[in-house]
């Protein structure tokens, strides 16, 4: 099915649907910019893609970025970012940025964390100074953030947890979401010259009945959008799986779907399949940063003595600010330290997330969506690379 007209007046339009599973198109209509969906989004967690400027990211095709809330509330401060014109005129990225609510941060960083009704009381892992963050002032920070997209307060349960732990954390994600929505209806908070839409986040870590009750709730509340929290945490990937195809089903066709912090490529495009829209993952430029270059063929080891003689570039499908250099002189680069070496491989994983998510838009629009997941993730884990 494709929709010819897209109303880009409304905040999400649903373009192409694809005939033999869940994957859509979309565009997503911000307030600064326009976002086709499916759409990876790199992670910038203190403002900053790490090694990248932020020209180099709209050249690998960039359309949104991702800011820690967490992160920036603790350095350099909201009000300091406000002043200087929000992450925007902070960052000189005028493209949009979708900035999350702090809470995992709070769960995965943060020492001798307490959780109360109230909110999170935690010693910051910069100084360990006492800190509080509740869902009101999670909100205000983003607000002064002025991002495009801003992520409602939870509580992201750990993996393993047991039914009733996750039902009890659901129950006060919940209740936070609603006090997040009651701050944003009072303070009406802009970015730009458009209104910073809000997406709640679905909990419900393993369990199937609390995935359905987290999305129920949340549609009832109304929001903008809508993500699933609470993945990738540790859980095997098919628990991953389960987690969306238990949660997606019960979120409305017309708002977009969003998966929080993966993955691989063969996971996002599992994750396309299933109906969802958004993806986050530190793990291109991570893995950048260890000497993995992703390609068609499987994940590059550009450290390994194969390479030191190969003039090949990195991949057929290089982009040509990366493809001139050989594999032979990228481990050089490596060998000797230099910081060329992490950045040729942060904007080349981050081109190839790019490509991965712009042939799936062109395959959901020509209708052949499965051909094109299948055969890539057929080339991609049986031809691994060195």
């Amino acid at each position: 099915m494709r929709l010819l007209d897209a109303d880009l007046s409304a905040p999400f339009s649903l373009l192409a649907t694809d005939p033999a599973s869940s994957a859509r198109r979309g565009i997503l209509s911000l307030p600064h910019g326009v976002v086709e969906t499916p759409i990876f989004m790199p992670v910038g967690t203190q403002g900053s893609v790490k090694t990248l400027h932020p020209l180099e990211l709209e050249q690998l095709g960039a359309q949104i970025i991702l800011g820690n809330t967490y992160h920036l509330w603790l350095r350099p401060g909201h009000e300091l970012i406000r002043e200087m014109g929000g992450l925007h005129g902070f960052t000189t990225w005028q493209k949009p940025f979708l900035t999350d609510s702090g809470g995992f941060q709070v769960w995965s960083l943060a020492k001798l964390r307490k959780i109360t009704e109230e909110g999170v009381r935690f010693q910051n892992h910069l100084d360990g100074s006492k800190m509080m963050l509740t869902p009101e002032l999670s909100m205000e920070i983003q607000a002064s953030l002025g991002s495009d997209i801003a992520m409602l307060f939870d509580e992201c349960p750990p993996y393993p947890c047991d039914e009733a732990y996750a039902a009890r954390s659901l129950a006060l994600t919940t209740r936070w979401a609603r006090r997040c929505k009651d701050w944003v209806t009072t303070h009406q908070p802009m970015s730009g010259n458009g209104r910073q839409l809000h997406f709640g986040i679905v909990q419900g870590s393993i369990y199937a009945e609390l995935r359905e009750q987290s999305a129920r709730e949340l549609v009832a509340m109304d929001f903008d959008g809508y993500a699933v929290g609470g993945v990738s945490v540790g859980e095997p990937e098919h628990e991953m799986f389960r987690a969306i195809e238990n949660a997606v089903p019960f979120l409305p066709p017309d708002k977009p779907r969003y998966a929080m912090g993966l993955g691989t490529p063969p996971q996002i495009l599992e994750m396309i399949a299933r109906g969802v829209d958004m993806f986050d993952c530190v793990m291109p430029t991570r893995m950048a940063r260890h000497g993995v270059a992703f390609t068609l063929d499987g994940p590059l080891h550009i450290k390994n003595l194969i390479h030191a003689k190969d003039p090949r570039p990195l991949c057929e499908s290089a982009h040509p600010h990366v493809s001139g250099f050989s594999r032979s002189y990228i481990r050089h680069l490596f060998r000797a330290g230099e910081m060329l070496a992490l950045r040729l491989l942060s904007f080349h994983n981050l081109h190839f997330y790019m490509g991965l998510v712009a042939g799936a838009r062109e395959a959901i629009s020509n209708e052949k969506f499965n051909d094109y997941k299948d055969s890539f993730i057929k080339r991609y884990n049986h031809n691994p690379t060195s």
